[in-house]
C-alpha cells in the first residue's frame, strides 16, 4: 500500500482536546516495496498534536528473521519491535511509549508444538509480549485478499489450530483476532470454547464493502449487529474500534479530490462505533488507529479528531476507557 503525503496533507486538523491521555492499541511498522513505516513515520503521525502516551504493536509479517526454523522466524518480528521499544523508553523521542506492548505472530495451527513458538516471543520481549495474532480472514470471493497469514476456510475451527491455542491462556497471552464480517459467528464459537483465554475483536470484524459485497450496506450492517451482539455476550472479548477506513471496508475515501474531515468520517461511521460501544460497553472497547493501513483514507490526527467526535456523549470515565483505560488493561502497559 502507498499513502499520498500531499493530499494527506489537505485534510489536516488542529487536535480536539489535546490534553486527553490516549493509548494507540493498534499499529505496525514494515519497510516493504514502496511503502516504509517505521518509528520515524510513526512519531511523526504522532506529533499530529493528540497526547499519544503508548501505542501497541500488532504484528503484520514484518522484520521475520530470514533463517532458522520457519515456525520460530516470527520472532524477528517480536525482537525488532522490542527493541523500538527500547529506543522510546529511553525518553530520547519523546514522551510517547512506542509499542509498550506487543502481540506477534505464532502459526497456531502447529498444535502443541506450537508453545515452543510462544515461548521464544515471550523470551525475545519478557516485559512487552501479550499475545497472538493468527489472522482468520477468508472469504471465497477472489475479490477479496484473504489475511496475510493465508489462512485456510475454517481456521478457528480447525482441531489442530485450537491445540495451539490452547497454550495461550496458560502462559497469560491474548489472541487478536483478525477476520471477515461472515466470520463473526465462528470467533464466538471459538470464544465460549476457551472462555478463560482474552480475544480482541479487531477492526469491527472486517464489515467487507467491496466485491459481492459492494452496495450491500444496509443488509451487511444488520447481520454484523446481530452477530455481534452473541460474540459480546462471551464476557472474555473486548473490541477495538477502528479500521474501517480500509479499502476492503468500501468507502473509496482515497478516491476523493481531499481526503475526509473528521466530522465526515464520524457521520459515515457513526453507526458502527455508537453500536459496538452500546453492546460491549464503553470498557470493553477501545479506539485504534490501524495506522499506516487506514492512512490510505485520512491522517492520524484526523483520524483522532473523528473519534473524539463521536465520543462527544460519553461521560468523562467513559471517555477515559475508550481512549486510555481499556487498553491499558487489556495490554497491562505500565
Amino acid at each position: 500500500m502507498t499513502t499520498d503525503a500531499a493530499w494527506l496533507a489537505m485534510g489536516a486538523e488542529a487536535a480536539l482536546e489535546p490534553d486527553l491521555p490516549i493509548v494507540d492499541p493498534h499499529h505496525h511498522l514494515w519497510d516493504r516495496a514502496g511503502h516504509r513505516y517505521l518509528v520515524d513515520e510513526l512519531l511523526a503521525d504522532i506529533g499530529s498534536g493528540h497526547n499519544i502516551v503508548a501505542t501497541v504493536h500488532i504484528e503484520c509479517g514484518s522484520m521475520y528473521r530470514a533463517d532458522g526454523p520457519v515456525a520460530l522466524r516470527s520472532v524477528g518480528e517480536t525482537e525488532f519491535a522490542n527493541g523500538i521499544a527500547a529506543m522510546s523508553a529511553s525518553g530520547g523521542y519523546g514522551s510517547t511509549r512506542v509499542c509498550a506492548g506487543i502481540v506477534g505472530h505464532a502459526d497456531l495451527s502447529l498444535g502443541p508444538a506450537a508453545g515452543e513458538v510462544l515461548d521464544a516471543h515471550m523470551a525475545a520481549a519478557p516485559a512487552r509480549f501479550r499475545g497472538i495474532r493468527h489472522a482468520a480472514g477468508w472469504d471465497e470471493s477472489p475479490a477479496i485478499r484473504n489475511s496475510h497469514s493465508n489462512p485456510p476456510r475454517g481456521l478457528l475451527g480447525d482441531a489442530g489450530f485450537r491445540a495451539g491455542f490452547a497454550g495461550l491462556a496458560p502462559r497469560g497471552l491474548l489472541f487478536e483476532a483478525w477476520l471477515y464480517h461472515p466470520q463473526i459467528g465462528e470467533l464466538t464459537d471459538l470464544a465460549r470454547a476457551f472462555p478463560e483465554t482474552t480475544i480482541v475483536f479487531d477492526h469491527f470484524g472486517g464489515p467487507l464493502g467491496i466485491g459481492p459485497y459492494a452496495g450491500r450496506g444496509a443488509d451487511i450492517f444488520s447481520a454484523w449487529k446481530r452477530d455481534v451482539a452473541a460474540l459480546a455476550a462471551c464476557p472474555n472479548v473486548v473490541a477495538k474500534l477502528g479500521g474501517l477506513a480500509m479499502k476492503i471496508n468500501g468507502g473509496r475515501w482515497h478516491k476523493q479530490v481531499r481526503p475526509p474531515s473528521s466530522e465526515e468520517l464520524a457521520t459515515a461511521h457513526r453507526d458502527w462505533y455508537l453500536t459496538a460501544i452500546d453492546i460491549f460497553g464503553p470498557e470493553r472497547c477501545m479506539f485504534e488507529s490501524n495506522f499506516p493501513v487506514d492512512k490510505v483514507s485520512i491522517g492520524y490526527g484526523a483520524l483522532w479528531n473523528a473519534f473524539k467526535r463521536l465520543a462527544a456523549p460519553f461521560s468523562a470515565s467513559e471517555k477515559a476507557a475508550l481512549f486510555h483505560d481499556t487498553a491499558r488493561s487489556i495490554y497491562r502497559l505500565p
